[in-house]
């Protein structure tokens, strides 16, 4: 019997699909933030990405104490795997970031989307249906017009190949948190992302220490809040969620980043970057509509 099954599926997609709205505004926020901390001060993105690991993990032993199970974090190899997986897919974005651009990279590693619909046929069993299929092809379509992907030519890399890499392990981790959820709480399944996330990540930031305002780390912390409440959202929410359907729409998150953009930072699109968003939106709400 499958564990996320339920008495009345409508209800519970409604849920699911609530949450995973609630979860791409908090991460939107969370990335106008650290676009905000750009301007107040530079601060190396191992520390920002600590910060965040750091905040969640804290927010997860004071929210749910009673729930979360920390000696699950080293007895489960599934959580292990979602964990340090998790934490290296931080690192590998960040890295190709930089080489790539951040257009080309946030589109390549939003190529999850596919791979983790695929994934999931294979490794529980879901159904991948045209509708889901159609919906993605337009939101990544979207994401390319958006992000000008591929403004400068497409002239393929290593890092290329590592952005792919990414996109398969986040693939990989958004259906290990769907089978998780058989049997460990949403908290102890996010603290495996902070827990391993730390020791990831923490060793690059310990590499590069540099004074840090009091303004920035409360910038910091801000950030780091706004993104626990999203992960903790997007982790609840695929319980009741396919991973085809809430992976895809994760994709609101780009779009609602470049309103903000435009809102904050006084930033213009072009007609084809509006067409862009257009396909995103239209996509994702193909699935949200979907009973």
């Amino acid at each position: 019997m499958n564990p996320t099954a339920d008495h009345h599926p409508f209800a519970h997609h409604t849920r699911g699909v609530a949450l995973m709205l609630l979860s791409t505004a908090f991460f939107t926020a969370n990335v106008l933030l650290i676009r905000a901390l750009g301007q107040l001060q530079h601060v190396n993105v191992w520390l920002i990405t600590c910060v965040r690991f750091g905040v969640g993990l804290t927010l997860v032993a004071t929210v749910y104490r009673r729930e979360f199970q920390p000696l699950n974090l080293f007895r489960s190899r599934k959580l292990a795997q979602r964990g340090i997986i998790g934490g290296a897919t931080v690192y590998v974005f960040y890295s190709t970031i930089v080489v790539l651009g951040a257009g080309r990279a946030t589109f390549i590693n939003n190529t999850y989307v596919i791979f983790a619909a695929l994934m999931a046929v294979v490794m529980v069993g879901e159904r991948y249906r045209p509708s889901l299929g159609v919906g993605s092809a337009a939101a990544l379509g979207g994401l390319a017009l958006l992000t000008n992907a591929f403004a400068g030519g497409v002239h393929a890399g290593p890092y290329d190949f590592l952005a792919v890499a990414g996109a398969l392990g986040s693939a990989y981790v958004v259906v290990t948190i769907r089978q998780l959820h058989a049997t460990e709480h949403t908290a102890t399944i996010f603290a495996a992302q902070c827990v391993y996330g730390l020791l990831v990540c923490g060793v690059p930031a310990m590499l590069h220490p540099e004074p840090v305002s009091l303004g920035a780390w409360g910038v910091m912390v801000l950030a780091g809040t706004f993104a626990a409440a999203g992960q903790i959202s997007m982790t609840r929410a695929f319980r009741d969620l396919p991973v085809a359907e809430g992976s895809l729409l994760q994709m609101l998150v780009p779009l609602g980043i470049a309103a903000g953009g435009a809102v904050f930072f006084h930033e213009r699109f072009a007609p084809h970057e509006l067409a862009g968003a257009a396909l995103i939106l239209a996509g994702t709400t193909l699935t949200a509509l979907r009973r």
